[in-house]
Formats: structure tokens, C-alpha cells, sequence
């Protein structure tokens, strides 16, 4: 009987994880560098949603720089990303992430 009961929490948590990694889709972060001149928003699955420029930091003569922003605020808004995900995951497994591999 023990192991139908773990089999079944192991179901349920699946399911959990399924629903949570479902919500993750339509929960946004955003980056923001440059004083807010550059903004990155991304879904909780780590994708790019959008990218807004302020028309001010657009300079023909300095395309390194607004390189630079771009590449800044896809960073940061991929690792907030990533934490949301990981905060909505370790409320479920509480802590068990680091004893079972693949969670």
C-alpha cells in the first residue's frame, strides 16, 4: 500500500509541476537598464515577450552602446526569469530540488 501512496504523490506533484509550468507562460518579468531606456519582458519560461526602446538611446554613431543595453536588459530578464520560475517550483517540491535529480 505504501508504494501506491507514492506513486500517487509522485502523480499529483507531476501534475502540480505541469500546471505551474502552464502558469509560468502568462506571468511576465521585466528587465529595465539604461535609466529605463531599454526594457526586456519575458514570460516565467525564460522567453522573450518583447523589447522597448526609447527612441532617444537609438544613435546611429553609437550602435555599440545600444548593443550593449539590449544585451544587458536580456540577461537580467532571463535570470528573473529563472528565479520566478525557481520560486514557484521550490514551493511545491519544498526543498526536495537538491535530492531528487531533474526537479
Amino acid at each position: 500500500m505504501k508504494v501506491n501512496n507514492i506513486m500517487k504523490q509522485a502523480q499529483a506533484m507531476q501534475a502540480k509541476m505541469l500546471q505551474i509550468q502552464s502558469e509560468l507562460e502568462n506571468e511576465h518579468v521585466e528587465a529595465s537598464v539604461g535609466g529605463g531606456m531599454v526594457k526586456a519582458t519575458f514570460n516565467g519560461q525564460g522567453d522573450i515577450v518583447s523589447i522597448t526602446l526609447d527612441p532617444e538611446i537609438i544613435n546611429p554613431e553609437d550602435k555599440e552602446m545600444l548593443e550593449d543595453l539590449v544585451l544587458s536588459a536580456v540577461r537580467e530578464g532571463q535570470s528573473k526569469a529563472k528565479d520566478l520560475a525557481n520560486a514557484r517550483m521550490s514551493a511545491l517540491t519544498g526543498g526536495l530540488s537538491g535530492l531528487i535529480p531533474g526537479m
